[in-house]
């Protein structure tokens, strides 16, 4: 990639923002050397790199990369046989723990959730852990030789403390004698040149003899060592120097260690930077609240609501641009100041930042390409940072640039032909977009020039664009607007800034009739277009709105369907739970008919009992599952149904009875007041469990219904024991399927008659009475129809 381009779009820029993400000086490093890729299948494994690191620090929070250091110059000097000093044995050990560590974390998330590309990072770091034990062993976390680091190492180190204690105990001694400290500026033992002095006035240097270290500023103190002490410093100088030799000899040994895996280091170091480059480009993409785009190698770009990454959010307005599908070339036209330059810029930073595997700031989805070469030629009048172009240098750069381009590359020309005549530099530049539009190039170009605007309208593959500029609040809005020419807006801003109307009419005379009329045809687009946006955008918050409300009539739709399924299972939990109280009522009639049976000398048929309780278990309702209501109820529908039969409506969800049949596939069905015609495929055949309980239980038989007597003679007995006797009777008569019984009560006082007959109008099973007829008995008999 020509260097020259990242200068123009200030590429470092966006390298310096991503240094400032990278938590070592490795990933610092690394980010320095980034650089836009052209190969493609490099650039969508550079882009898939940086999706796995912005998923982990979504889910699990930012990598952990304390302690590790850029150790490289300590390695190789390890390598060619220098020492290593104790903080970079330090760093070695520190290294050494933060890789093993951010290793652990990798292969911990990768275990959650696939992060291949991270994972195939961290698999290439080796774990070293008794090296850096060592080194720990030896050195502390102050980069302090420790004692323990070695037994001679500790045995000097005690002399070292013994001698030390030696020296300090004699001195104080002396300080502490009244004569000795007159001779004293201070009382105190203090060191110069690692040995223990005092400090002595001037005048009494010769008292304590020795050797003077050092003297103050004026002269008035001089620190001598006693000749007392001199043998015990020269002996504790002795010891430190055994301590300095036995403290390299350590290192040396350590030294060694890390020289014998300095290739593993080297590998794990390179693999740290790249683990740390990778998340430190998705600290960047959460910062710049950007996403990843969708990438081709066939010179197509949609870029949705672009955002220029060095502009801050509240003050860019995004763009959208569509390149190479339907037109190659885009010539944007319009006045200064409206946006043009920004958006070049953010077409061709945007490409090169993807390009490098970078997220870009655009909504999702928006497509790019990878190109083998971007090129631009733009003098930015508003930087401070660049000059103003000359007509020369823009040619300059225009023809090394179509020396280097290729039919898969990009090109961005700012202000193409200015800065000599106009007639000219139209022309020049509609050569330049022709040339540049057979050789197959991508071409985004700015130009003031109207005569372009034909050029593109007429020519098959380009298209015009201009900055949309509010002629009411005299400035631009910075949208870039594809298919619509730009305006020049010099009379209308001249007018609203009142400009005689005499010079305004005079300059209208001046320009040419044609191009009056252009001006006239996309000042007419321009209102066309911001009267359909206008309509857009009412239709797109009327569509938001509509599909808000179908979500919330979907919703309560869910809940209701979710409710009526509650219910609906209450309802059969109830209704089953009444036939199992009827099945255990029955179940007490028959052990009591048994019991009667056999109280009474009577059989009954055990296996119509056995049957009874076997049909009446039938009778009882089977839960259904309610599927959800998102699948409609399937009615299986039915062959046969006959007169009277109860029946369920699936297309009405009404229960009703048939009436009669219409025709081979249709009946009659009463639902409510009504009667219909009803196809039998759409009926489900209702079974009633309480009827189905009713006719179990009427089903029992006595075993010997012959020997049932329809008479009950009741003559001679009180009337308590007459009812008891009667309540019995009608049983027997319910349960032998008789229609009729006769009483006989006897004529008498009518005491016998009315109690029974009272009695009668409350039973349950007596549908009416009556008393006989001439030659059933007259008064003295009644007779009961039963049910």
């Amino acid at each position: 990639m020509n260097r020259r381009i990242l200068k123009t779009m200030e590429f470092d820029k966006i390298i310096d923002k991503l240094n400032r993400h990278a938590a070592t000086a490795l990933g610092k490093n690394r980010a320095a050397e980034l650089a836009p890729s052209t190969k493609f299948s490099e650039v969508i494994e550079l882009l898939k790199a940086t999706d796995e690191a912005v998923k982990v620090q979504r889910l699990k929070g930012t990598a952990p990369f304390g302690g590790i250091r850029d150790i490289s110059a300590a390695i190789h000097r390890a390598r060619i046989g220098g020492m290593l000093n104790i903080q970079e044995l330090l760093d070695v050990a520190n290294t050494i723990y933060g890789a093993g560590r951010l290793k652990r974390f990798i292969h911990k998330v990768h275990d959650e959730f696939s992060t291949p590309l991270l994972f195939a990072h961290a698999k290439q770091i080796t774990d070293h852990k008794k090296i850096e034990n060592a080194i720990k062993a030896c050195i502390n976390e102050h980069a302090e030789m420790m004692d323990s680091a070695s037994p001679e190492l500790s045995r000097i180190r005690h002399q070292l403390k013994t001698g030390e204690s030696a020296i300090r105990e004699q001195l104080e001694r002396m300080i502490r004698s009244q004569s000795v400290q007159k001779k004293l500026q201070e009382p105190i033992v203090t060191i110069r040149n690692d040995r223990y002095v005092l400090p002595v006035k001037q005048e009494y240097r010769s008292y304590f003899g020795g050797m003077t270290h050092d003297q103050s500023a004026s002269g008035a103190t001089l620190f001598i060592e006693p000749e007392a002490i001199v043998n015990l410093n020269n002996k504790l100088r002795e010891l430190k120097l055994k301590e300095e030799r036995e403290i390299e000899k350590i290192l040396q040994m350590l030294t060694a260690q890390v020289t014998e895996i300095h290739d593993e280091l080297l590998v794990n170091i390179h693999q740290l930077a790249e683990v740390d480059f990778i998340f430190a480009k998705a600290g960047l993409a959460h910062e710049m609240k950007s996403t990843l785009p969708r990438m081709n190698d066939r010179g197509f770009m949609n870029l949705k609501k672009a955002r220029h990454p060095l502009i801050p959010e509240e003050q860019i307005v995004p763009i959208d641009v569509k390149l190479g599908d339907k037109f190659d070339s885009i010539i944007v036209t319009g006045p200064n100041t409206g946006g043009k330059t920004v958006s070049l810029k953010t077409i061709g930073l945007l490409h090169l930042m993807a390009m490098s595997g970078l997220f870009v700031p655009a909504e999702d989805h928006s497509q790019m390409c990878v190109f083998d070469g971007i090129y631009a030629d733009i003098g930015d009048e508003q930087s401070i940072e660049q000059n103003l172009s000359t007509f020369s240098s823009h040619m300059t750069n225009i023809i090394t640039i179509l020396k280097e381009v290729t039919p898969k590359s990009l090109i961005l020309l700012d202000e193409l032909g200015a800065g000599t005549d106009p007639t000219e530099g139209s022309a020049l530049a509609i050569s330049i977009i022709e040339y540049i539009h057979k050789l197959g190039c991508r071409l985004v170009a700015t130009t003031h020039y109207s005569e372009l605007k034909a050029f593109a309208y007429e020519r098959k593959g380009v298209i015009n664009a201009s900055m949309e500029f509010d002629v009411k609040t005299l400035s631009p809005t910075y949208r870039l607007l594809i298919g619509v020419p730009g305006r020049s807006n010099a009379f209308a801003i001249a007018e609203k800034l009142g400009l005689p109307m005499s010079i305004l009419r005079h300059a209208k005379g001046q320009v040419n009739e044609q191009d009056l009329q252009v001006e006239n045809m996309i000042a007419s687009l321009e209102e066309n277009r911001i009267s359909a946006e206008n309509d857009r955008l009412a239709a797109e918050k009327l569509r938001r709105e509509v599909e808000q409300l179908q979500e919330k009539v979907k919703d309560q739709k869910l809940r209701f369907e979710e409710q009526r399924e509650k219910l609906m299972q209450k309802a059969e939990e109830e209704a089953r739970e009444a036939v199992r109280k009827a099945r255990k009522e029955a179940d007490q009639i028959i052990s009591d008919l048994r019991k009667m049976a056999m109280d009474e000398k009577t059989s009954i048929k055990e296996h119509r009992l056995i049957e009874a309780k076997r049909q009446l278990e039938q009778a009882e309702p089977q839960l259904t599952t309610h599927k959800s209501s998102k699948s409609a109820k399937k009615i299986k529908g039915v062959k046969n149904v006959n007169p009277g039969d109860e029946v369920f409506v699936a297309s009405f969800n009404q229960k009703g009875f048939v009436v009669e049949e219409a025709n081979a596939k249709e009946v009659v069905v009463q639902l409510g007041i009504m009667k219909m015609k009803v196809k039998k495929t759409e009926l489900e055949l209702i079974s009633s469990a309480e009827k189905q309980v009713q006719k179990q239980i009427t089903s029992i038989k006595r075993s010997k219904d012959q020997q049932f007597k329809s008479e009950l003679d009741l003559r001679g007995m009180n009337l308590d024991d007459s009812i008891m006797e009667v309540d019995r009777f009608l049983d027997e008569g319910i349960l032998a399927g008789v229609g009729q019984v006769y009483i006989i009560h006897g004529k008498g006082t009518g005491v016998l008659r009315t109690g029974i007959q009272e009695f009668l109008n409350k039973h349950k099973h007596v549908k009416q009475h009556r008393l006989g007829n001439m030659g059933e008995g007259g008064t003295g008999v009644t007779v009961a129809e039963l049910k």
